[in-house]
């Protein structure tokens, strides 16, 4: 049981870390910022992807790489649908719907099986009322970045393992609410970009009364808080019908703290990944048209999955 717990913890914060993390326009339109999140001048913005991510055993406790038993071929497909909205000059709200598919091979179990995953509701702040894109510095102030502030809400809309679930390869969606608080900051001078964004978040705590369809005593559990960190650089070329297409490496960290049952530390909680993602972004001329290609790799971890991830994108932007 211990086992099938630290799989499931860290099969979907994989899942989630990639749903919150699709890539959009910058805000002028061909960065590479981190999140759904529409350009300055942007009204509405629709955004599909596709992840295809594949398991290669996973990191314990001690850091320390284990293989999956031979034979196994453990499996994730991730269907994103977000959408982008405009509220006020400097206000913009965005919501991704994820659906999930897992077929599974682990040590001569096999099972496939789909649902919901947990849907992110976001609200950002743009601390900027000029797009701060440029191409030639003259000034300290060429340099100032596009900032934004975000509060994202997770909800708890897949099928968790405090549900009528049989195993830990049939749940698409952690059980809890969590509230993330973002510092996003975005700087273009042409054909360069580059991106930072860190983000907090916090889970709510919530009765169990469950776990992997058997009804256990009820107890109050909580997640530990989690925070993730990317650095991005990007390079952008242009093309002969006036289109972009923009290459970006990406470096992030995510860790999420011990949690706790029932106000006691989880022995079973905690995780971390460290991960690198290579980008190739086409904008066409308009900007209104992003097409992207996403490998993601994780590095390192603790209690988390070895992943590779392939993700293809679209988004369309309304001005």
């Amino acid at each position: 049981m211990q086992s099938q717990r630290l799989f499931s913890a860290a099969f979907f914060s994989a899942a989630l870390l990639v749903s919150q993390n699709l890539s959009a326009a910058s805000c002028c339109g061909g960065g590479s910022a981190s999140s759904l999140i529409l350009p300055k001048v942007g009204q509405q913005m629709i955004d599909v992807s596709l992840d295809l991510e594949s398991y290669d055993g996973f990191w314990n406790s001690d850091a320390v790489h284990v293989e999956d038993p031979p034979g196994s071929s453990l499996n994730q497909t991730r269907l994103n649908l977000g959408a982008g909205f405009r509220l006020s000059p400097n206000w913009q709200a965005s919501v991704v719907l994820p659906y999930v598919w897992n077929d599974n091979q682990y040590a001569g179990f096999s099972t496939a099986t789909h649902g919901a995953g947990d849907a992110v509701a976001s609200i950002w702040y743009e601390a900027f009322d000029e797009i701060t894109c440029v191409y030639k510095v003259n000034s300290i102030a060429d340099l100032k970045p596009s900032i934004y502030y975000g509060l994202s809400m997770t909800l708890p809309t897949g099928v968790s393992p405090y549900g009528d679930v049989r195993n830990s390869f049939d749940i698409t969606g952690r059980g809890f609410y969590r509230l993330d608080a973002s510092l996003l900051l975005d700087k273009t001078v042409f054909p360069w970009n580059a991106t930072f964004q860190y983000s907090y978040g916090v889970y709510l705590e919530r009765p169990v009364n469950r776990e992997y369809g058997n009804y256990v005593e009820p107890y109050d559990k909580n997640l530990g808080d989690r925070s993730l960190l990317m650095l991005s650089f990007g390079y952008s070329d242009q093309t002969e019908t006036l289109g972009t297409i923009t290459y970006t490496l990406a470096y992030s960290e995510l860790e999420e703290k011990t949690g706790e049952i029932e106000g006691q530390l989880d022995p079973t909680g905690g995780l971390e990944k460290t991960s690198l993602a290579f980008t190739v972004a086409f904008a066409n001329f308009d900007k209104n048209w992003i097409y992207k290609l996403t490998y993601n790799k994780a590095t390192d971890g603790k209690n988390f999955p070895a992943t590779d991830i392939v993700s293809v994108g679209v988004s369309h932007v309304y001005f």
